[in-house]
């Protein structure tokens, strides 16, 4: 057998890797050139509105609806100019600089949460009605870039960086997410064991409060059952381990709980009783986001059963992928969620796309963010996506258009 094959794809392999190193990444964002986006594109998409959040907070004023402005419709105007996907990077591509963005993402949230918390409590110069377009702006930027960070780093092995994406969760009032959705998401998307598929025909109204309790109810049950199985802990151990291993068995929710009651009590010892209830809306709209995503994603779609009474193996039909170009890289990737899926491992800038044409799968009309405010319509929702869902198990195409 030759190997030469093989070493002729490493090479152009390295090649397209090279190529993928922009040295203009705005040309790359507004389409003057197809090439795989590096992280110093998702860099630019990502904190291009963190200097107009932050004069939005000590503000107010132009700078609060800018930044609204900018995240709920402008990146959805650039989507559908640009109108086509960024191409995949090569299997075995490296993107060293992809932690570094996720260490520098989580830093900025926790600036921008203790300067949301401040603008809204009546600390900072914020005024008026741009009250509350801090409170949007601000809610959308922690829902859809903060969470799509702090998933990313969950799934990292270095213990680190998953504490990291656990605080970001905790901060949220949403710590529980750090279990629910590794340990149960994963393993029972797409089936009635997984609190955070929706079902087709479920409102988004239904689903939030049914999602929210059965995920911290499952991902509790699956952390109890966990340290049920660890071994008792050692009593010649060193004090060290003795101490590690029995919080093993304690398990993270009370970390979650007391971590969240933490903030709270925080900000209402920094900011007053206003402070605690400006962190409360936050979170709540927070949230709102993150669950909206969960039900986005997965809408309508099953797993087969089979004879056996297990569930088919999760593939590219259990997930609602967006193509969409700018708010793939303001969601760092995380609207290819077929291939997170396949691979909860691989980062961001890795995640693929694959063929879409002619492929039976499921691919969203419209980018998420845009598809997750059109959920909070239900009957718009159920008109624009039932009829999709039922093509996918007709064996028709699933990438009809509005």
């Amino acid at each position: 057998m030759t190997i030469e094959p093989d070493l002729r794809q490493m090479q152009e392999n390295k090649e397209n890797v090279r190529r993928s190193r922009l040295p203009g990444p705005l040309a790359t964002l507004f389409g003057l050139r197809r090439e795989i986006p590096e992280v110093d594109t998702f860099a630019i998409v990502t904190f291009l509105p963190v200097p107009l959040l932050i004069l939005a907070g000590i503000f107010g004023g132009i700078a609060a609806w800018a930044a609204l402005i900018w995240i709920a419709l402008c990146l959805f105007v650039l989507d559908e100019l640009l109108a086509r996907p960024s191409p995949d990077a090569p299997e075995g591509s490296e993107f060293p600089a992809a932690d570094a963005l996720s260490l520098a993402l989580g830093g900025v949230h926790f600036v921008l949460l203790f300067l949301g918390v401040a603008a809204l409590s009546g600390y900072t110069l914020l005024e008026g009605p741009s009250w509350i377009a801090v409170l949007l702006a601000f809610g959308l930027f922690f829902g859809q870039v903060s969470n799509s960070n702090a998933h990313e780093l969950i799934h990292r092995s270095d213990r680190r960086l998953f504490v990291l994406g656990k605080w970001i969760y905790i901060s949220l009032l949403y710590g529980h997410h750090s279990s629910a959705h590794r340990l149960v998401h994963h393993r029972f998307v797409a089936t009635p064991d997984d609190p955070n598929s929706a079902q087709l025909g479920e409102s988004y109204w239904a689903f939030l409060p049914r999602a929210w309790a059965g995920s911290f109810i499952a991902g509790y049950e699956m952390e109890r059952d966990r340290a049920a199985r660890l071994p008792e802990p050692n009593p010649r151990a060193p004090l060290g381990d003795r101490v590690q291993a029995l919080l093993a068995r304690i398990g993270p929710y009370p970390s979650y709980v007391m971590g969240g009651l933490w903030f709270v009590m925080l900000f209402g010892i920094l900011f007053g009783l206003r402070g605690a209830l400006a962190y409360l809306a936050l979170c709540a709209y927070a949230q709102l986001q993150i669950l909206l995503a969960d039900y986005v994603q997965h809408y309508g779609l099953a797993r087969d059963r089979r004879g056996d009474g297990s569930y088919e193996p999760v593939d590219s039909r259990h997930s609602w992928d967006a193509p969409h170009p700018v708010t793939s890289l303001w969601m760092l990737n995380a609207p290819r969620h077929s291939d997170h899926h396949a691979h909860p491992g691989r980062e961001y800038p890795a995640l693929r796309l694959g063929d879409l044409d002619g492929q039976k799968r499921p691919v969203l009309p419209r980018s998420l963010p845009a598809m997750a405010a059109l959920a909070l319509f239900p009957p718009l929702w159920r008109r624009v996506m039932d009829k999709r869902v039922m093509a996918l198990g007709q064996g028709k195409s699933a990438t009809l258009r509005l």
